[in-house]
């Protein structure tokens, strides 16, 4: 397997993960990377021209990421999918069986992310002046797309919108939504207030916050200044966020629970089909 190869089968099974994490409290894809900051080693490798010599040692450091997370922790997930599917095959699972697959996808992240540290801090250490000006460049005018691309309308316009991803997100794992399931999904979006808004916000303030700690790159402490950014990276993000954050988890299980009890056998045997298909992926997918 060449090194392109590999470094892309890391993106998708980590990202596959990512997209797990909707089902544990994220009503937005984006918003599930609050899990997964150590992705800052994409994003920046996507914001920031990088050199040959930084580019052979990211491909390294990934490679290493990988062997470990294809080693050690896709048998993780496909036991967590396999006990998913046979809770769906009992029936439509109750509020406890929802909130208990939630609380075993987030164990999954604390590892992730530790191993994932030293990947971010090898690159990040590596950033001349002139590539952090370009990376902070970047971030401001994709933060400024994105305001413009989800608070563009009215607070209905907002809801809406947020009701309309949601349900593509939704579908992915249930298949077409009835029309009760539909209300319930436009119903919760649009209780969800400024979550948007302070989802924004708190990205902005972690990306303000990685940027100062950027200019002591080649100081003392910066190693725990980034596992502090990537492992708790809702303090850098505000009170805010971790508060709707904590309400988010709870108010999507209360819909899944919902959109599950409100579908059919058509929606779990849809569900079930969809967990089974990630665990044949995860399954052939090797570590050599």
């Amino acid at each position: 397997m060449d090194q392109r190869h590999r470094t892309k089968t890391l993106k998708l099974t980590t990202l596959s993960l990512v997209a797990l994490l909707v089902l544990a409290g994220c009503s937005s894809t984006r918003m599930a990377y609050r899990y997964a900051d150590w992705g800052v080693v994409w994003w920046v490798e996507d914001y920031v021209t990088l050199s040959r010599a930084q580019k052979q040692q990211l491909n390294q450091d990934l490679d290493s990421l990988r062997q470990w997370h294809c080693s050690a922790e896709l048998p993780r997930y496909r036991a967590w999918l396999s006990e998913l599917e046979a809770d769906i095959d009992d029936g439509a699972p109750d509020i406890d069986t929802i909130e208990h697959h939630q609380q075993q996808l987030l164990v999954f992240v604390p590892d992730l992310l530790d191993r994932a540290v030293p990947v971010a801090v090898n690159l990040l250490a590596s950033l001349s002046d002139d590539q952090v000006t370009e990376l902070a460049r970047n971030m401001a005018e994709d933060q400024a797309e994105l305001e413009q691309e989800m608070l563009g309308g009215n607070q209905d316009q907002t809801a809406s919108a947020r009701a309309e991803r949601t349900t593509k997100r939704v579908e992915r794992w249930l298949g077409s939504l009835n029309g009760e399931q539909q209300s319930l999904v436009e119903e919760w979006s649009a209780d969800r207030g400024q979550q948007t808004e302070i989802w924004l916000q708190g990205r902005k303030n972690w990306q303000e916050v990685l940027l100062e700690t950027l200019e002591g790159r080649n100081q003392p402490g910066f190693d725990e200044a980034i596992r502090e950014l990537v492992a708790n990276s809702e303090n850098a993000r505000g009170p805010e966020y971790q508060a709707m954050m904590t309400e988010s988890q709870q108010a999507m299980a209360n819909l899944m629970h919902s959109l599950i009890q409100a579908g059919d056998q058509q929606h779990r045997e849809h569900l079930q089909a969809r967990a089974n298909k990630l665990n044949q992926d995860f399954t052939a997918l090797t570590c050599s």
